[in-house]
């Protein structure tokens, strides 16, 4: 239904009058109101629209970059993850190395302190027993001194008891140079 329909059905003469069909009127109303809105704030409305959708689209692309930063920093922190693991293993690996190397070197060590030690002891051994055969070679000579001079001095005089004396001391003298 349209304007002119609508003036139509109205008598001349009778002027505008009430009009009782709600539909026709709501109708008429809403075109009235579409029309003064869209006549003054068309151009509001729509420069409001396209501003609202410049915020959006700005703020999709902005989204947009964050997560592609996000990806070059996850991307990131994953080659850094992986070397860092890489370098965890390289240390593990060189921490063996060098453990091994110290239990090696330990080990040398051990077997020179054993081959020092056996050495030491069969020196000490010889020590010993140069000592055991001196002190037994002059509890010999001590003996067979006294059993001389008993000898000598029951039988032989005193030139011949004194010659036997500085003959057996000679023979003590280079007895004591070998040694």
């Amino acid at each position: 239904m349209d304007y002119l329909t609508l003036f139509n059905d109205i008598a001349p003469g009778e002027g505008f009058g009430f009009n009782g069909n709600i539909l026709e009127t709501n109708i008429l109303n809403l075109a009235v109101v579409l029309g003064v809105v869209i006549s003054f704030g068309g151009d509001a409305l729509r420069l409001l629209l396209e501003n609202r959708q410049q915020t959006i689209l700005k703020n999709l692309q902005e989204a947009d970059q964050r997560a592609k930063e996000a990806q070059e920093k996850l991307l990131q922190a994953k080659t850094q993850l992986e070397l860092a693991q890489q370098k965890a293993n390289q240390i593990r690996e060189n921490n063996k190395k060098v453990i091994e190397k110290e239990i090696e070197k330990w080990v040398e060590k051990a077997q020179q302190d054993a081959v020092r030690l056996e050495e030491k002891k069969q020196e000490t051994i010889r020590f010993q027993q140069q000592k055991a055969i001196t002190q037994i070679s002059q509890q010999v000579i001590f003996l067979a001194l006294k059993q001389v001079r008993e000898k000598l001095k029951s039988r032989v005089d005193g030139t011949i008891h004194t010659s036997i004396n500085n003959f057996n001391i000679a023979l003590f003298s280079k007895y004591k140079a070998w040694s």
